[in-house]
């Protein structure tokens, strides 16, 4: 996720959530939705989906363009990769927990990726080249198969995911700087609605927010993290996505 490097650009204020994410009241998710089949997980079914990006469904930010004091105004693009790995066991996504100290998203579980610079061709340029910067996953490894529609964050960040399917074999090595922390959840879990939860905390100033959460072992997965994979589910699960032949 995106964090302010050392350049030239103005730092915008810190921002941390007024609120434990993890101890809010929480609802499941899950009404009239039905887990992605197992067939459907399949590497190769992944590629066929996947790489057909019209209408692809996206629900918009629960609490629409509403920003942190101080990150209002056009937000900064960035990108971001969901990197797929095709176990034998199963297909997995490759997650990272950022350092305490970062400018932005401090702690929090992420994909790897961040700002666009003006030196990226392109957003998926972009996320390949940050997941390498940040956990030594080369390109090499990694087939793109498409963009999803860009995230807005309350931090001012318009993220456009970029999914793809990774071979094994790689060999990580983590930025201690802003990685904390990589490991993998079974894709299974992500497209399990019944792991989804929706959260309503007031905050101090009477504004209401709502976000996701799909915790799994001792890792909170939440926030604009849990919003672009509940829209990967969305995808997934579509029976129309499925049934598109292919070009």
């Amino acid at each position: 996720m995106p964090d302010q490097p050392a350049s030239s650009r103005p730092r915008r204020p810190i921002v941390r959530p007024a609120f434990d994410a993890a101890v809010q009241p929480w609802v499941a998710a899950n009404e009239g939705l039905l887990p992605v089949p197992p067939q459907a997980l399949a590497a190769e079914e992944l590629r066929r989906v996947l790489q057909h990006p019209a209408g692809w469904p996206a629900q918009l930010p629960l609490n629409g363009d509403v920003r942190y004091p101080g990150r209002e105004g056009p937000p900064v693009l960035a990108a971001v990769l969901i990197p797929l790995v095709m176990r034998e066991e199963g297909v997995s996504v490759m997650l990272t927990q950022r350092t305490a100290h970062l400018h932005d998203h401090a702690g929090q579980i992420s994909f790897p990726g961040g700002r666009i610079e003006d030196t990226d061709a392109s957003p998926i340029a972009a996320a390949l080249r940050e997941a390498q910067e940040e956990t030594g996953l080369g390109p090499e490894w990694v087939e793109v198969l498409g963009t999803m529609p860009a995230y807005l964050t309350s931090t001012g960040f318009s993220i456009t995911p970029a999914v793809g399917l990774v071979r094994p074999g790689f060999e990580l090595v983590p930025d201690p700087f802003e990685v904390a922390e990589i490991f993998e959840v079974p894709l299974s879990f992500i497209t399990d609605p019944a792991n989804h939860r929706l959260h309503r905390v007031e905050l101090p100033d009477g504004r209401v927010r709502k976000y996701y959460s799909m915790p799994w072992g001792r890792y909170f997965i939440w926030g604009a993290t849990a919003a672009m994979l509940r829209n990967l589910y969305h995808m997934l699960c579509d029976p129309a996505a499925r049934d598109t032949p292919p070009e």
